[in-house]
């Protein structure tokens, strides 16, 4: 094996949470070349990993459909790989993989994994171990070491700068001088109430002298917006204004990250920032013991108030689960991290 093509094609957080298989699999086959296939979205996740020696980037618009997957498909038959390891299972990638002539297919018994050469069992629904470990199972059937699990996401010096310059504006300049809020999430089941966020902001802002950075994606403004009008004291709102490598320069200087169950978390993590991550659903393969943060330090605030089967984004209750978590919950947690790191 000497071309080995890892695939990711969700989202940023997912992707973040399987950059410890690029190192696993560089270990293994340091003379090989990687490629790693993602999603548009996530490029900057890995993009100038130095483990890797191409990103490419499959565009699901670009690329829709039979005659989409056809087209792909040629693309990744030119560049001759000859492994690949399919981090999650999806339909389309399993088509364009086979239609791509990749002898060794390795992923999960799942989505028309008839596709597959080599199927592992599909257990992430039962929530056992961490998202990082389901990855890195993946890894090891091509004699990759599970046991690295560091996480790498690159910063790049154009992003650093932008980033840097709008801190300066501002009056940031010192390090972890200030506390980056994350209101958004993909769904109302990962949503603790923005204002909720905004009376935790006000308290953090008084109680610990910093400053509350709101970020949040384009999709997601409408949240940041409701957490800092809000607000009693001023926060730098820059929701939609960042792209994923400019966030990543952010989170690299910030404090602290207070974020829902949402990709800047396993971000934050990987750049070595403290996080205290609000998390709603119960459901095993939800939780956070697939899902939560990483960090030696970190704080899961969850409270599992015993529905069963949990419906997630389809809570009959709701999503009380969410609202039981209260501000002062999220400063005392805020507070013991900005203690801990100085």
């Amino acid at each position: 094996m000497r071309r080995i093509l890892i695939v990711r094609t969700d989202r940023i957080g997912d992707v973040v949470l399987s950059t410890p298989v690029i190192k696993a699999v560089r270990d293994a086959y340091p003379d090989g070349f990687i490629g790693m296939m993602v999603s548009s979205c996530a490029r900057d996740i890995v993009d100038g990993n130095p483990y890797l020696d191409e990103v490419i980037v499959f565009d699901k618009k670009r690329f829709g459909g039979i005659f989409g997957a056809f087209r792909f498909s040629a693309i990744l038959r030119n560049k001759n790989f000859d492994t690949a390891l399919i981090l999650h299972p999806v339909k389309r990638v399993h088509i364009i993989l086979w239609l791509a002539g990749i002898k060794k297919r390795v992923g999960l018994d799942k989505k028309w994994a008839f596709l597959l050469t080599d199927k592992l069992p599909h257990t992430k629904q039962l929530g056992q171990k961490h998202e990082i470990d389901y990855n890195l199972e993946i890894a090891a059937a091509i004699g990759a070491d599970t046991g690295q699990k560091n996480m790498l996401v690159p910063v790049k010096p154009n992003n650093r700068l932008r980033v840097e310059n709008i801190l300066k504006e501002n009056g940031l300049n010192d390090k972890g001088g200030f506390v980056v809020m994350h209101p958004g999430a993909s769904c109302p089941s990962k949503r603790w109430p923005a204002k909720r966020f905004a009376a935790a902001a006000d308290t953090i802002t008084e109680r610990f002298n910093k400053k509350v950075i709101v970020v949040a994606g384009a999709n997601d403004k409408r949240f940041a917006r409701e957490m800092s009008d809000a607000m009693e004291n001023e926060a730098l709102d820059l929701s939609g204004d960042l792209s994923v490598g400019e966030l990543s320069a952010l989170l690299e200087k910030a404090g602290l990250l207070i974020s829902n169950d949402s990709g800047p978390v396993h971000m934050a993590v990987a750049l070595g920032v403290p996080v205290v991550a609000i998390f709603g659903r119960s459901e095993p393969g939800l939780s956070p013991r697939r899902w939560g943060p990483a960090g030696k330090d970190d704080i899961i605030l969850h409270k599992d108030l015993g529905c069963s089967p949990c419906l997630a984004h389809e809570c009959k209750e709701g999503f009380k689960c969410l609202t039981a978590i209260e501000p002062e919950e999220v400063v005392e947690a805020a507070g013991k991290l900005l203690r801990i790191n100085g």
